[in-house]
């Protein structure tokens, strides 16, 4: 069994939240990536996707740059937050309109086609001591957001 020496969290539960949030935010809206990377640990971060969709934080910011291109009128909203330690589990719905190729889709580029979309995620982030994201796992209905898309699922 391996002990960690890592300091306890100097964060309250809904600070925790509250950089969750923002993070989830900044990501969406794409301003001050300055202040999108504070919420992060870059060098350590973790992202697990549905289907064996891995990344790093490079990775994760690729594939959310790719979401701006390709969505006007972008949002994101937290349903259920459910906080624990260091583990924040939620709800998210992440919505915009469909007007650029999108060049990350579970298929591959898929051309617009003027639609509203709405990812449906569930998600569980892991902060570090520091009230920084190290890790997030995400679950979504990827047939269900490729139907909105006009793709077909593979």
């Amino acid at each position: 069994m391996t002990t960690t020496t890592e300091k306890p969290n100097r964060y309250t539960r809904d600070e925790l939240i509250a950089r969750l949030i923002r993070a989830g935010e900044l990501e969406v809206s794409g301003e001050n990536p300055e202040e999108v990377d504070s919420y992060f640990d870059p060098e350590n971060f973790t992202f697990h996707g549905p289907d064996g969709f891995d990344a790093d934080y490079a990775g994760l910011t690729e594939y959310f740059g790719s979401l701006r291109a390709a969505l006007d009128d972008r949002s994101i909203r937290r349903g259920i937050i459910v906080a624990d330690g260091d583990l924040i589990a939620c709800q998210t719905w992440i919505e915009g309109t469909f007007v650029r190729p999108f060049t990350h889709s579970p298929v591959g580029l898929v051309e617009p086609t003027g639609a509203r979309v709405v990812m449906d995620l569930m998600n569980i982030f892991r902060f570090d001591a520091a009230g920084r994201l190290i890790e997030e796992h995400v679950r979504t209905d990827n047939r269900s957001f490729l139907r909105q898309l006009g793709a077909e699922a593979a």
